[in-house]
């Protein structure tokens, strides 16, 4: 079973431009847990007072998600988390030989005892709390730095190791791909006998985040990390909708999630960020669903898994015939059938067409009723012709 950990609050906020005051992030935790996410992780408490109150609501919230707090390794940073009454702690620590020398000018075995230390504290004030450990960059990060910090850290008590390509920087179907990576970690904790949860947090920086994430998955990753609209830092991380979609549809995950209210989170979370959702966005932006040019738009009618291969009513979406410049007469037909209007004749038809594509060549679409004020004005000016030559006659 994968489990989700959505860091919309946490991860999303990192970016630029983006904040949500408290009573927004609770409105968004309630819909994520309602969409079935596991894991909703509400942010660094030790960032600012808002950050730590929006993480002191979800706690209390009574949802049925686990919330998670973010910390670095250090106990005031743990301590802090812990007033907040959060569920789970993500603790993380960088073991990179660069970021080692050259910024906590410590050598490894001082980094892997202020790790083990912290996540002891931790679990020693509530037992009972999820922990996970990432080693920040791992993936880019001495392969013996990381197994060392990861096992003394399971040792310590963390229940999580997570895998993060902080740079966005794995290839899938390469040598540096999350599939070998996740299963590496995998073989090398179980041949000391620890089997923590592995977990994934995959940045979009190539675009390859939602690739690296199935790889993962692939290869025995427990939980994946997302955000709603894919926000994050730079380019972001794996976008949810786009992960559950193939999920449900390609690799038969079988989770208590509510896809079809992904369209509502969607735009809360765009509303409140300030960030649209593409026209082009998988499952959730405007035209997911909407077939335009008239082959298409011809095959699709008869059969819409000729030209799509998602079910748009497991996102709570239907499919849609766009008219505009690459309308056929099918698309027309269609359009004519949703607004009742099935009495033209073959002509009238043709100049309504033509009417179509001339507004499409403008740059826009047009809408059902627009539709239907065009026949009104072809039909009574059809009429005025047809009553002008009676007149003359």
């Amino acid at each position: 079973m994968v489990e989700l950990l959505d860091s919309t609050l946490r991860e999303g906020e990192q970016t630029p431009g983006v904040y949500f005051d408290p009573h927004i992030k609770l409105a968004i935790a309630q819909l994520l847990d309602e969409v079935g996410i596991d894991l909703i992780e509400a942010g660094h408490p030790k960032v600012g007072d808002e950050v730590a109150e929006g993480v002191r609501k979800l706690s209390s919230a009574g949802l049925r998600a686990k919330i998670a707090a973010h910390a670095r390794s250090v106990r005031e940073d743990i301590d802090l988390a812990l007033d907040c009454g959060a569920d789970m702690l993500g603790i993380f620590y960088c073991v990179s030989q660069s970021r080692l020398d050259g910024v906590f000018r410590k050598d490894l075995s001082e980094a892997v005892a202020a790790i083990a230390d912290a996540i002891a504290y931790a679990k020693g004030k509530n037992p009972d709390l999820l922990i996970r450990y990432t080693p920040e960059d791992t993936v880019r990060s001495e392969p013996a730095n990381v197994i060392t910090a990861a096992i003394a850290a399971v040792r310590a008590g963390a229940d999580i190791i997570s895998i993060a390509d902080t740079t966005g920087s794995m290839v899938s179907g390469t040598e540096t791909s999350m599939f070998t990576y996740v299963d590496w970690m995998k073989r090398n904790l179980a041949s000391q006998g620890l089997e923590p949860l592995i977990a994934v947090h995959c940045h979009n920086d190539r675009g390859l985040a939602l690739a690296n994430a199935l790889d993962a998955v692939r290869a025995g990753a427990d939980i994946v990390d997302v955000s709603v609209l894919g926000l994050g830092e730079r380019a972001g991380i794996v976008d949810m909708a786009s992960l559950i979609a193939v999920l449900i549809s390609d690799l038969g995950v079988r989770a208590n999630w509510r896809p079809e209210l992904l369209p509502e989170l969607y735009e809360l979370v765009s509303r409140y960020a300030n960030v649209p959702i593409p026209v082009t966005h998988p499952v959730v932006g405007a035209n997911a669903f909407t077939h335009c040019a008239g082959v298409h738009t011809q095959a699709a009618l008869l059969n819409p898994l000729h030209y799509q291969s998602l079910d748009p009513t497991l996102f709570g979406r239907s499919s849609d015939i766009c008219l505009d410049h690459m309308s056929g007469s099918a698309s027309i037909d269609h359009g004519l059938r949703q607004i009742g209007m099935t009495d033209l004749d073959w002509k009238t038809r043709q100049k309504l067409l033509a009417d179509v594509k001339s507004i499409g060549r403008k740059g826009r679409t047009v809408s059902l009723r627009e539709l239907e004020q065009l026949v009104s004005f072809l039909t009574s000016r059809e009429q005025a012709a047809s009553d002008r030559q009676a007149e003359t006659v």
